[in-house]
């Protein structure tokens, strides 16, 4: 039985599950309130065929810190860690 998280996560067992996989607890708690989300996202690009630009841009919308200084690999670090 999945602990329960309180009101702000639907999924209790999803996000647990999420989280013991490494992932964040803000991303894993919004796969895990997402009723039409599965265990991985949607069809976006990967951030590997993404332009340096493109994480850039996502980066800023995510409020990832110290990003004008990253290298492509860093960004993409950066952005699977958040």
């Amino acid at each position: 039985m999945a602990k329960d998280h309180g009101p702000s996560i639907k999924n209790d067992e999803q996000y647990e599950e999420l989280r013991e996989k490494g992932m964040s607890k803000s991303k894993a708690a919004r796969i895990a309130n997402d009723s039409d989300s599965g265990e991985k996202g949607g069809k976006a690009d990967k951030y590997e065929e993404r332009t340096k630009e493109e994480l850039y841009k996502k980066a800023q919308e995510v409020g990832i810190e110290g990003r004008s200084d990253m290298t492509k690999d860093e960004l993409i670090k950066a952005l699977r860690n958040h």
